[in-house]
């Protein structure tokens, strides 16, 4: 029996007048009756829902979301109201798994703070689609970084070479017409510590929250990132070019330390508090490198270096944008009114970088440095 069929069966038998409801016990029995099962994720779900109603009955549209496996707030706030403790073991508890299972559950424990979110992760995960974006994008900037470091003969401080700031794919000021260089820029990198640091990055968080998210949110998330961070510098760093993945790479990762700040008690990754300390170090060092090339070039350029302000603008897109979006996992975010406000705000902002990049060069004056 399909689902279309089993969803008419269930108003026809156990909701005829159309009500709205369906007793829990007869739909139980009416799956058994059929031959159907339910994942163990879906059955606590369910469980979750009836204790939300105080008439031991489940709403017979959030039964349909549940089943179909829609993205909803049914179950999330189910379990908030909720009184029954689901009396199912632990993932930790599960024993038998394979490889491909004992990652899921890796992934789970490390992204996701509740432990239903975190059953209804692992028994969800299929294989296909896999998480690809972070991947593409992380094999696309190694590779213009080797034709770059092969054309230049230099692996290290590659802006110091005017013909890597001629790149039709670096963010330059003078060149802010072409309007692709404030997306472009982020496959090109400052050497091979830059890249490192943020390609290791973007596969250790990037990849699990894509996992769990899925490639529409983190791609979005990233590409807001980035466009953010090219933006914010024509605005408050007008003299300088950008380069890197930074802004979507700081928009990921402090999406995800805030949500592990404020979901502290429910995760349960192992040494959180020292990771914790050990990923704002080194974000934080990341931030004082760039901060110093671009004030305190070691070596002798032609203008201005990279600036550093994409770092900080991808951060803020992170622990805004970035933090609804993780928080909100398994839930419709066009239902949350948080969310179009940040749209909203993001579109504003979107809006007034354009007019001022059109205007404000000349209107204040700024001597931008000749275009390599």
């Amino acid at each position: 029996m399909d689902k279309t069929s089993l969803y008419q069966l269930i108003q026809e038998q156990l909701d005829p007048e159309r009500t709205g409801f369906v007793a829990v016990e007869n739909f139980t029995s009416l799956v058994e009756h059929h031959e159907l099962q339910l994942d163990p994720s879906k059955l606590d779900m369910l469980f979750a829902l009836v204790q939300s109603n105080e008439h031991g009955q489940v709403c017979y549209q959030e039964l349909i979301e549940l089943m179909s496996s829609k993205r909803s707030s049914s179950f999330r706030r189910a379990i908030a109201n909720g009184r029954r403790t689901l009396q199912r073991d632990i993932l930790l508890d599960e024993t038998g798994l394979g490889v491909y299972k004992r990652f899921v559950r890796y992934v789970a424990y490390e992204i996701l703070p509740c432990e239903t979110d975190r059953r209804w992760y692992f028994h969800q995960s299929r294989l296909c689609p896999p998480p690809v974006f972070m991947a593409v994008i992380t094999i696309i900037q190694i590779v213009v970084f080797l034709c770059y470091g092969v054309m230049l003969n230099k692996w290290v401080l590659q802006t110091y070479q005017p013909e890597f700031m001629k790149s039709p794919l670096v963010y330059h000021p003078g060149h802010r017409a072409q309007v692709w260089r404030f997306l472009s820029y982020m496959f090109m990198h400052v050497g091979l510590e830059q890249l490192g640091f943020n390609a290791l990055l973007q596969l250790m968080i990037g990849v699990p929250l894509e996992m769990v998210h899925g490639i529409l949110r983190i791609s979005l998330l990233y590409m807001t990132g980035v466009v953010a961070g090219s933006l914010t510098v024509s605005i408050t760093d007008m003299r300088a070019p950008v380069v890197g993945g930074s802004g979507g790479v700081y928009a990921l990762c402090s999406a995800h330390l805030a949500n592990v700040v404020m979901n502290w008690a429910g995760m349960r990754c192992p040494y959180k508090l020292l990771r914790m300390i050990l990923a704002l170090v080194c974000m934080s060092s990341e931030v004082g490198r760039a901060v110093w090339l671009r004030f305190s070039p070691p070596l002798p350029s032609s203008g201005p270096q990279p600036s550093f302000m994409a770092h900080l603008s991808g951060a803020i897109v992170g622990i805004s944008m970035g933090l609804l979006i993780l928080r909100s996992y398994e839930e419709s975010l066009h239902k949350q009114c948080s969310w179009w406000v940040l749209v909203f705000s993001f579109i504003t902002f979107l809006l007034f970088a354009i007019f001022w990049n059109i205007f404000a060069y000349e209107l204040l004056g700024v001597q931008i440095p000749p275009p390599p």
